[in-house]
């Protein structure tokens, strides 16, 4: 049985397959500054896409690095959410069912950007042209109801920020959705989000990048996990079974 090891984590993070991505962020750019960061656990959270997650796997194989298929989605109401998948064929079929409940409209690039598919070397591959840098149909509380029909874990984004976050655009942690924990900014310390938003006490707290370039992804999230897995951050967040997760200053 494995034994439970401590893990330096960055869990949101954008590649070329977001519109408002940098160009350098690529899979083996992302995964050389990964390693120079200490980090062992990355997750690809993509805006409504998964495209890109296959090829930072590859990518981050050789030198050790585990990375989560990911995906970060807007409800209705403009929060942001990351999402976590067991492997990719469960990331495909949830991105399939998330396009479904998306406009259906072309991607406007000369406003949003460009959505780049590459390969594990960065490599061009192909062009996505619809509009993912827009809202889904879905609530909050839906969102949150089909991740866990799925078994997906989904935690709101950046909840600290002004802008596409839970408390900016809800007010108030929902008293109908069960959160296995949430994620704070990296400009933000967590002793400083516990002040401004009291209701976080007592759940479990990661810090990511959500990066868009590459000097934005960060290693101050520090989980105690069996395996790096979807489910292990789950009860990481949760404080099950000896996992746990521990936000330290930047290295």
């Amino acid at each position: 049985m494995n034994s439970l090891r401590p893990i330096f984590a960055d869990l949101h993070l954008h590649t070329v397959a977001s519109a408002c991505a940098e160009v350098e962020m690529i899979p083996p750019l992302i995964v050389r500054r990964a390693r120079e960061l200490g980090i062992e656990l990355l997750a690809v959270t993509d805006h409504h896409s998964v495209e890109n997650a296959a090829a930072v796997q590859e990518a981050a194989r050789a030198v050790g690095i585990e990375v989560l298929a990911g995906m970060e989605v807007q409800t209705r109401e403009e929060v942001h959410v990351v999402c976590y998948f067991d492997d990719t064929v469960q990331a495909e079929q949830w991105q399939e069912m998330i396009w479904k409940r998306l406009p259906g409209m072309a991607n406007r690039p000369e406003f949003f950007g460009e959505q780049y598919v590459v390969d594990a070397t960065g490599a061009y591959v192909r062009t996505n042209e619809r509009l993912l840098q827009t809202s889904t149909d879905l609530s909050f509380d839906e969102l949150f109801w089909l991740a866990e029909q799925w078994g997906v874990l989904a935690v709101p984004a950046h909840v600290d920020r002004p802008r596409y976050s839970l408390f900016a655009n809800l007010g108030v942690l929902p008293e109908t959705v069960r959160l296995p924990g949430v994620e704070i900014s990296r400009n933000i310390a967590p002793q400083e989000a516990l002040r401004r938003f009291p209701s976080l006490r007592g759940l479990g707290m990661v810090q990511s990048g959500d990066a868009h370039r590459l000097k934005e992804m960060t290693n101050s999230t520090l989980l105690k996990l069996k395996e790096p897995t979807a489910q292990e951050v789950r009860k990481a967040l949760l404080g099950q079974e000896g996992r746990s997760v521990k936000i330290l200053e930047e290295r």
